[in-house]
């Protein structure tokens, strides 16, 4: 277990050196600061913390590392309707990209080096964006109720309803929407296996996880998992399913093959001062809320990030260990990783 503290940002601990090599990054989007920060995971300690629009709530990297897209999600006053375009390499804000007439951006996919698809809870939709001239090239009704995540596979897209308790599911080549595949309550985090045969969803007011078969749109299995299953990743082996379970304060780890559950552990941090003036502050007392989880590609560390304590916890994903953890921002939330290591000037 890791050691409780009261300070609301953890310092960052000694890594062993077996862990990870130079020229490695974790983007941390801080939904308080406004910020988005680019941690090198080799010192564990920010390279440059970047500026981005209001209440950044999820960060997504293109599969050479090379460039990040935080979507802007705004808070309960101000609506967001922008994504922050960053080249990790020289921890650079590169443009700002306005997604107007939608709102809302949160969950963000890269498509192409060049091309994102990023839900909109405001306006229903699936935009999707060229982040190097940033326009819209097409934006795809999901006619569901706040339309949170999206995940890809065999080209269609996957979009977690929160509202509607549903994934709709979308052709990327025709933009034709193919259907609403009913999962459960609150359903939220979503994630694609390696080999594209399943899509795992977590239904958060149902405490259930939901297996999807992505060509025939069938519901194969539902599983129970209490305490508020928000996000799921999985191992690039195909093997497990980490979920994190934001009312009960845990990472629970599933086996895929088998669909079952296989341990879960407590994440032992105390929460920052104003915890109970945040989300989910109120409805979950001393929880420190885990949300955003990243998986490395090795596959031999997890990320977490516990949104009420100000801290991003590494696990080892098999054993759920805690290995360390990371100073990040102010409510610390989506996360991504890139291969490149952040230079500042």
């Amino acid at each position: 277990m890791l050691e409780k503290t009261a300070c609301p940002f953890l310092v960052a601990l000694a890594l062993s050196s077996a862990l990870p090599a130079p020229a490695e990054t974790l983007l941390v989007a801080n939904k308080s600061d406004h910020t988005v920060d680019l941690i090198d995971l080799e010192s564990g300690r920010s390279r440059a913390t970047l500026p981005t629009g209001r209440a950044p709530h999820e960060v997504a990297t293109s599969t050479d590392g090379r460039t990040a897209v935080i979507a802007n999600y705004g808070d309960r006053s101000m609506p967001g309707s922008s994504l922050t375009v960053v080249d990790v390499a020289t921890a650079k804000v590169l443009r700002t990209v306005t997604l107007d007439p939608h709102t809302r951006p949160h969950g963000v996919v890269f498509l192409t080096p060049d091309r994102v698809a990023v839900t909109t809870e405001g306006s229903a939709h699936l935009v999707i964006v060229d982040t190097t001239d940033g326009t819209i090239v097409n934006a795809i009704r999901t006619d569901q109720a706040v339309s949170h995540m999206v995940t890809v596979a065999a080209g269609r897209a996957f979009v977690a309803n929160i509202g509607s308790g549903t994934v709709t599911v979308l052709d990327l080549e025709t933009g034709e929407k193919l259907g609403d595949v009913v999962t459960g309550d609150g359903a939220e985090g979503i994630a694609v296996t390696p080999d594209g045969k399943e899509i795992w969803v977590g239904n958060r007011a149902a405490d259930t996880v939901t297996i999807i078969d992505p060509s025939s749109l069938e519901v194969r299995a539902s599983l129970p998992c209490p305490g508020f299953p928000i996000r799921v990743a999985i191992t690039p082996d195909g093997r497990h399913a980490l979920v994190s379970a934001a009312r009960s304060g845990e990472v629970v780890l599933f086996d895929i093959a088998e669909r079952r559950e296989i341990r879960r552990a407590k994440l032992d941090l105390s929460t920052a001062p104003d915890a109970a003036q945040r989300l989910f502050g109120e409805r979950f007392g001393d929880s420190p809320v885990p949300v955003g989880l990243v998986i490395a590609p090795r596959g031999d560390r997890a990320w977490v990030a516990a949104t009420q304590a100000d801290a991003v916890v590494m696990i080892e994903p098999t054993t759920l260990a805690v290995i360390g953890a990371l100073k990040a921002g102010k409510e610390p939330d989506g996360m991504a990783y890139s291969a490149l290591g952040a230079t500042a000037e």
